[in-house]
């Protein structure tokens, strides 16, 4: 199809309003998939993300239900404010990045200064690349989260929120950009999206009058501890830190200084001075050496370890390492210090020994410290030692507690000592916010924080994911744990576009928390346009969303009640689809809110979470320009044939891979179906019109059998979009039917030019179902051949084919089973017998044989003596030898070739013997008796499974 044909059907569409929802009398479905951050061009990435909602929307159109599906824009929070200021500095690779990746004109970069300008230019974009991409979107609901009427709503949702006592201003953690100086989310993030927070606790070691501090997750281990890891090769600072004089990394000053006040640089400090010498240990006070390692970064802690090698595996076999590097020994003269440096058992766990980390180490054959293999033995047996590990019965105090508890008291005594501290930072890095500059943890004493950490709001949020719909269902455990996990959100921050918080106005709602219920707003959005943002007060919103009613009402009374109908009509949402990285955040906030401000018949119904996406095999990435723009694959393959790709390439939930080859391939296939269409108006001789087909009685097995796989795939398709299951719809509702299609027309291949009129029906009932499976998927397509060849209206609003359950025959499908399996046997047996074949004849299995299949199915199992009473005494066959020989093949078969019932294979071999004749290219008899019977076959018949013999 050309670029034409679907400009020419999204006008017409257009025209006719055809996916504008209002409120009917047909059941109401609501469907909304995450609304982007149009902050750069829209890619293949984003093209499967919003296909998929827009398939199901069509198919539940095509069903009967009156579907919303609407689209708005998230241009709240600090990454634009980040890009205009790198475009403003002139930073190259972003000047680079949005010319060339998201190809902007030059001359249009200057204005990208503005962070309003950047948002408006890139959501009009989505805008017009949704709409070429023939989305059924209800426009008039469109948004951006800086509209003055949004504002409100986002006033009134966190305000509902603070008066449920679910909002407080304290101290807490949280990513910062010291640049933007704000903290940041996920969105803010050129890198590290995703990546947690760790709490570790920082342990005082004596140098003298100085400190070593060490950051560790694993405080209760010090009392194992061997000796502490310095890197020789990073820089190291003498701090300031409240009186005490630390020593860590120049890296680690970066982030610890926005957690600790006051925190002066002295001077720099050689760790090649420190090397050799002995610190004190806080818990044991025995003296431990400090040691060299390589291994030892100094962006993450404090930049100094402390070494436990019996429940390790990274110091297990860097101590293992540094005793077999003489060169580095003698360097620092440590030949007489390591030999006193030994793994101290600490943990008991099951299934290992006094020093699990060795035996891990051993298990997984690790014979160095760069092995990768370090990381997994690592997270192993952290894990197991978490879980199942005891603190071994010599440690004074703490000896047969659970490591898990032991932890947490041991950590505290230390702090309540002062030989310990707590500090944050990132699981990983890097974390860079999209200014350009390296994320630090700091700590907030001023922050507005929404208290998922409540444990009665957790118990409420978990009744909401109770009475959702997951898909896929694994998913569940994982927003389970996420509810649980999750503590308390920094829901503020200093800089960015969006809402002001209403009773601190120094501070903005943070992008996550002004996107939580935003679904309800789409249902009213279509009104609030045309209203002035100063009538939409609380009371307002109350009335419309809770039924609360109030003298305080601006909006005349009319109005206010066809919004709250309107609003009533379409809520719950049923539907809700984002990727499964937001199932942490965005997913499970949405979760929270629902239950803190709707009522339970409010709450939403269903969550779809979405896979990644992949270019060629590699992790698609904007800023480092590996994608493709999904305008640019409309242009050169069409939009069709993008949504085609998409949907067939991969299940909403896995992860898709955009390759070119295999996209060519999906334009073949979808060419093929247009060339179908055209091949069955010629067989017919006569303009289609599949409005009004004329049925014609079928007897002909082949024809039956067409119709029934037909059915079939209908029926399979259906029940796989109901579940967002694209892949397996189209591979039933194209690749198995074309498969099928294109074995119906080799089979009548002969017929086709005699216009035979049941084969014009059943082609003729075959496209016009086809072209409504097909509709949702690429509609644009579909509504051309639908036009064209007779059908009526717009196929986008025609009912979705229904299977017949009468039509899906699995004797029908073993029908045609037999005749190919015949055809098989015939041409295996000619191979080997080699000679000229003159006749083939086919002797068919009799009644009795059937009678004792339908027994053998009856019991179940190849229980041969059972299946011989049954026979016996039902009087089948008078030779009870042949009963009991025949009841041995069954037995054997049963097990391969399943029972479905009686199949009329003297017809179905009659039906289909001419083309029988043609395959084999022989002369072939049907026997229903042995009266011919030169050799002796006709005995072993058997049914499904004819017996041959050759003249």
């Amino acid at each position: 199809m050309t670029e034409n044909i679907e400009t020419k059907w999204q006008k017409k569409w257009d025209d006719e309003h055809l996916f504008e929802s209002d409120p009917n009398d047909k059941e109401k479905l609501f469907i909304t998939v995450a609304f982007p951050y149009p902050s750069g061009a829209m890619h293949i990435g984003h093209g499967r993300t919003y296909t998929v909602p827009d398939v199901y929307a069509r198919f539940k159109r095509m069903n009967g239900y009156n579907v919303l599906f609407p689209m708005a824009w998230h241009v709240t929070g600090a990454p634009v404010i980040g890009i205009a200021s790198r475009i403003q500095r002139k930073v190259q690779w972003t000047l680079d990045l949005y010319e060339n990746v998201h190809k902007v004109p030059k001359e249009t970069l200057p204005k990208m200064e503005d962070p309003e300008f950047i948002v408006k230019y890139f959501s009009n974009e989505y805008h017009e690349v949704m709409h070429d991409m023939g989305y059924s979107i209800d426009w008039r609901r469109e948004f951006r989260t800086i509209d003055p009427t949004y504002k409100k709503f986002v006033e009134w949702q966190i305000r509902k929120l603070k008066d449920a006592n679910l909002i407080k201003k304290g101290e807490h953690p949280v990513k910062y950009c010291p640049r933007c100086e704000n903290p940041v989310g996920d969105h803010d993030l050129l890198e590290g999206e995703g990546v947690g927070v760790n709490e570790l606790t920082l342990l005082k070691f004596k140098y003298g009058d100085k400190i070593l501090v060490t950051a560790t997750l694993r405080p209760e281990t010090i009392i194992g501890a061997t000796n502490i890891w310095m890197n020789p090769d990073i820089e190291y600072i003498e701090v300031d830190a409240e009186g005490e004089r630390w020593i860590i990394t120049k890296e680690a000053h970066h982030n610890l200084s926005n957690q600790i006040k006051n925190l002066e640089i002295i001077e720099e400090v050689n760790p090649n001075d420190l090397i050799g010498n002995f610190v004190e240990n806080p818990f044991t006070g025995e003296k431990l050496p400090i040691l060299p390692a390589s291994f030892v970064s100094g962006d993450y802690g404090s930049g100094v370890v402390f070494s436990e090698p019996a429940d390790a595996p990274a110091d297990f076999i860097a101590l293992k390492d540094l005793k077999n590097n003489t060169e580095l020994l003698e360097k620092y003269d440590l030949e007489e210090i390591i030999k006193d440096v030994n793994p101290i058992n600490v943990v008991t766990v099951k299934g290992y020994g006094e020093i699990p980390a060795a035996e891990i180490i051993e298990r997984l054959g690790i014979t160095d410290q760069n092995d990768p293999k370090v990381q997994d033995a690592t997270n192993e047996l952290y894990k197991v030692e978490h879980s199942k590990g005891i603190m071994s019965e010599h440690i004074p105090e703490y000896g047969g507690e659970k490591v898990s508890i032991a932890r947490d008291k041991f950590k505290q005594d230390m702090i309540d000592k002062n030989m310990a501290t707590i500090m944050y930072d990132f699981a990983e890095r890097p974390v860079i916010c999209r200014c350009g500059e390296n994320c630090v943890v700091k700590i907030m004493d001023n922050q507005w924080f929404l208290k998922y950490s409540d444990p009665e709001w957790k118990v409420k949020t978990h009744e909401v994911l109770d009475g959702e719909t997951i898909i896929p269902p694994e998913i569940k455990n994982n927003f389970e744990y996420y509810i649980d996990w999750l503590e308390d959100w920094a829901c503020s921050r200093n800089i960015g576009l969006g809402t002001k918080l209403p009773w601190d106005n120094q501070w903005l709602i943070e992008p996550l928390t002004d996107s939580t219920i935003y679904m309800s707003y789409y249902t009213i959005a279509k009104f609030l346009r045309n209203i002035d943002a100063e009538l939409l007060n609380d009371a307002f919103f109350d009335k419309v969303l809770l039924n609360i009613d109030s003298d305080d009402v601006k909006v005349d009374e009319e109005t206010t009640k066809e919004i709250q109908e309107e609003f009533n009509y379409w809520y719950p949402l049923d539907w809700r689809l984002s990727a499964k990285d937001l199932v942490g955040n965005h997913l499970s906030f949405l979760m929270f809110h629902h239950s803190a401000i709707y009522p339970k018949d409010k709450w939403p119904r269903g969550t779809v979470v979405f896979g990644m996406g992949l270019l060629e095999g590699n992790k698609m990435s904007s800023s480092k320009g590996n994608v493709i723009l999904l305008k640019d694959a409309i242009e050169q393959y069409s939009a069709d044939v993008v949504r085609l790709f998409l949907m067939a390439s991969a299940e909403p939930w896995q992860d898709f891979d955009w390759r070119e080859k295999e996209v060519l391939g999906t334009k073949r296939r979808l060419e093929w179906f247009t060339e179908f269409a055209a091949k069955v108006e010629e067989i017919k001789g006569s303009p289609l019109e599949l409005n009004n087909i004329e049925e014609v009685e079928l007897s002909r097995t082949i024809d039956i059998w067409m119709i029934n796989q037909l059915n079939s795939h209908i029926k399979e398709a259906t029940e796989a979009l109901e579940v967002f299951q694209t892949r397996k719809a189209l591979q039933e509702a194209l690749f198995l039917l074309k498969k099928d299609v294109d074995h119906y027309m080799y089979r009548v291949k002969h017929l086709l030019d005699s216009k035979d009129p049941a084969i014009i029906y059943v082609l003729s009932t075959v496209l016009e179902s086809w072209i409504r499976l097909l509709s949702p998927f690429t509609p644009h397509t579909c509504e051309e051949l639908w036009e064209t060849y007779g059908g009526e209206g717009f196929v986008s609003e025609a009912s979705w084919p229904e299977y017949n359950e009468e039509l899906v025959s699995e004797t029908v499908e073993r029908s045609e089973e037999l005749v190919q399996n015949i055809i098989k046997d015939i041409n295996q047996i000619k191979k080997m017998v080699g000679d000229k074949v003159e006749k083939v004849h086919v002797y068919l299995a009799p009644e009795w044989k059937w009678d004792l299949y339908k027994i053998a199915d009856e019991v179940g199992k190849p229980d041969i003596g059972q299946i011989m009473g049954r026979a016996i005494g039902a009087n089948i066959y008078d030779d009870k030898k042949e009963i009991a020989n025949v009841a041995k093949k069954v037995g054997r078969e049963m097990t391969k070739t399943r029972y479905v019932g009686k199949i009329d294979e003297e017809k179905i071999l009659s039906d289909a013997l001419d083309y029988i004749n043609q395959e084999c290219d022989s002369n072939v008899i049907i026997h229903t008796d042995d009266s011919y019977d030169p050799e002796n076959k006709a005995k072993n018949a058997m049914p499904y499974k004819p017996a041959i013999f050759m003249e």
